[in-house]
């Protein structure tokens, strides 16, 4: 496996001083936001785009520092109801990935409104009320493989190998089923960008997540939650308060570590290349009670003692 972090979790720093601290750190690569619910401060879209020269210049920033492009990120939802510019972006994304030779996108599979009528985006979490199926056909047959269907095309055509949906609440590939359903229907372009934190608070287990999804991990999200007892014994992990009010909430995500040991990331580890899988762990750091800097550093040490880097070569003796 390969080690590296997401732009945004040093999103206030320069492009240079950020791949500098990666270069430091000793990570082999950076995955980057390029719009969406990011501002993309590392990244610009429109000015990459069909830039050759433009691209040429951003790549040597990373060869320069014996770093590589992990991927591109476009997290947002491209399936908003109101807002057409972040599905734009993220099909922008793809060509940009293709210009570049970049194999993998990462992204979310969106959530679209309940009804042609609608104006926001539904999350169906539960089976009862009948209109909660009526919103889930919809959703799923009306606009969510349509629109997967022509990206996925599109994602061919460009050459991007892979697109990596992050298994996100508040869209409609959240969890393993739900990745599987969109896959088959669409193709295997499509997989997981498998994050354990959000199936933490989801209540699911990213170690049996992990074998589960199989070759259909194409992605990995190194970050972590904190499940914070007290007050999810009353509110449950249905959680809806400000992500700056680490007390109140029933979980936050925290840096690597300080929610799951050591042992459980070398146990998740472990389980991904039960798997099959042997790419990059990204880390994504979105602690907000820790100094990004140096919760990052936090985590990449942690991962660097626990990870398998070396490819295996136990064979039984001939006897």
């Amino acid at each position: 496996m390969r080690l590296g972090f997401v732009s945004d979790s040093l999103g206030a720093m320069s492009l240079h001083d950020m791949l500098d601290h990666a270069a430091r750190m000793g990570v082999s690569g950076v995955e980057v936001n390029t719009c969406g619910w990011s501002t993309a401060p590392h990244f610009d879209l429109n000015g990459l785009l069909v830039n050759a020269a433009a691209q040429k210049a951003f790549k040597a920033e990373f060869s320069a520092r014996g770093l590589e492009i992990i991927s591109l990120n476009a997290n947002g939802n491209p399936l908003h109801p109101t807002d057409p510019k972040q599905g734009a972006d993220l099909l922008n994304t793809i060509r940009v990935a293709g210009e570049m030779g970049i194999a993998t996108v990462c992204t979310m599979s969106g959530l679209p409104a309940g009804s042609a009528q609608d104006t926001l985006p539904n999350w169906v979490v539960s089976s009862w009320p009948p209109e909660t199926q009526d919103i889930l056909r919809y959703q799923w047959e009306n606009r969510l493989i349509p629109f997967w269907g022509e990206t996925v095309a599109l994602a061919k055509e460009c050459g991007v190998e892979r697109i990596a949906l992050e298994l996100h609440g508040n869209q409609c590939v959240y969890n393993v089923p739900s990745l599987h359903k969109l896959r088959d229907a669409v193709g295997p372009v499509i997989g997981a960008n498998l994050d354990p934190s959000h199936l933490f608070w989801m209540g699911a287990d990213p170690l049996i997540a992990a074998e589960a999804l199989g070759d259909a991990v194409y992605h990995v999200h190194a970050k972590d939650t904190f499940l914070n007892a007290p007050v999810q014994a009353t509110t449950s992990l249905l959680e809806n308060g400000s992500l700056m009010d680490i007390p109140a909430r029933s979980w936050s995500y925290i840096t690597l570590g300080f929610g799951h040991g050591e042992e459980w990331w070398r146990q998740f580890c472990y389980r991904l290349r039960m798997g099959g899988y042997d790419g990059w762990l990204s880390i994504e750091h979105e602690d907000v009670l820790l100094n990004a800097l140096e919760g990052l550093e936090k985590s990449v040490d942690l991962l660097q003692r626990v990870m398998p880097a070396a490819p295996a070569d136990f064979k039984p003796q001939d006897i």
